[in-house]
């Protein structure tokens, strides 16, 4: 089972601040202007939870390899690189 949490409250100027967190643990927070926008917001961002943890996935893999490659020719040193 798949758990979200949506706080809306009000914010200021007649906002209402949505904080979001869906179950892979991503958070959010954003301003609208009325609670149609803010449900509407939540509503389409916790459908695309799976999509955002997939591209989460394939950066942290991309990043990885990258670093890998810094090691293989020599361009990092530790846990620094050398391009400073």
């Amino acid at each position: 089972m798949e758990k979200y949490y949506i706080t809306i409250e009000s914010a200021h100027d007649d906002w209402l601040k949505v904080d979001l967190e869906d179950h892979n643990g991503d958070r959010t927070t954003v301003y609208e202007q009325n609670l149609e926008q803010a449900i509407n917001y939540a509503r389409n961002w916790c459908k695309e939870a799976d999509e955002r943890r997939k591209q989460k996935e394939i950066m942290s893999k991309a990043i990885a390899e990258c670093i890998e490659l810094d090691r293989i020719a020599g361009i990092t040193s530790g846990y620094r690189d050398c391009l400073d």
